[in-house]
């Protein structure tokens, strides 16, 4: 399992993952971008409480894709079942 060493949010964090180089950079960018969002709108808020609101947006957006993701999953299987 490969080993990472990157800067993130102006931290530096070490990790192993099985997930391939572009995908790290791919999520790495993604939180940048989301970092950097929150904090131009809240600039007087802590670090922390930027990570927690950035941790509390993604998991968010984690729950709503998976419903929806649970949500087509059911029309394809009554549409497999030759209902509708």
């Amino acid at each position: 399992m490969p080993r990472y060493n990157l800067p993130l949010v102006g931290l530096e964090i070490s990790f192993k993952t099985d997930a391939d180089e572009a995908r790290i950079q791919a999520a790495k960018e993604l939180i940048e971008e989301r970092y950097k969002s929150l904090a131009k709108n809240g600039s007087t808020i802590s670090k922390e409480k930027l990570l927690a609101c950035l941790a509390l947006s993604l998991a968010d957006d984690y729950l709503e894709e998976s419903q929806r993701l649970e949500a087509l999953e059911a029309k394809i299987n009554k549409l497999l079942q030759g209902g509708m």
